[in-house]
């Protein structure tokens, strides 16, 4: 990414959404950007990993945990399927965990927080939904713009 997103949101002003939840940098990127992919999830990692398992093809990965902090939906192994499968970043309204192996791959990552307990396995949730948290609306396709200041969001 090259445009800040500061100076993206002057240029396009509320074409863009804001999230106004600060989520942490976690991630060996802190640049980062594409279209869109869901999961809804709360506390099942299994439909993240199918996920991310797939060719991902610059998209960004925006995972709706419920704001969950009591287990990681995502850690060092499925982070490197997500890498080797060409996803550019994964944004989680959730926990991680192996916040340092994280933080030296090549893949934007953006949480709530860590917690080194695991998630459960049973493949719960959704994909491919809307999904919405901090104030903002994450539609698949729709592209996604991340840095060091935040991340905005299509309308």
């Amino acid at each position: 990414m090259t445009t800040a997103t500061a100076d993206l949101y002057d240029e396009r002003g509320d074409d863009l959404q804001s999230l106004a939840l600060q989520l942490q940098n976690l991630g060996g990127t802190a640049r980062f950007e594409g279209p869109i992919r869901t999961v809804r999830c709360f506390e099942d990692n299994a439909l993240l990993k199918a996920t991310v398992s797939e060719p991902g093809d610059g998209a960004v990965l925006v995972v709706d945990g419920g704001g969950s902090l009591d287990r990681a939906l995502m850690g060092d192994m499925i982070a490197e399927i997500a890498q080797s499968n060409g996803w550019a970043g994964v944004v989680i309204n959730g926990a991680i965990r192996d916040r340092v192996a994280l933080s030296q791959l090549e893949l934007g990552v953006k949480a709530l927080g860590s917690n080194p307990r695991k998630s459960t396995k049973t493949g719960a949730g959704e994909v491919d939904v809307p999904v919405s948290f901090g104030g903002v609306d994450f539609a698949p396709g729709k592209r996604l713009f991340s840095d060091e200041d935040g991340i905005l969001v299509e309308r």
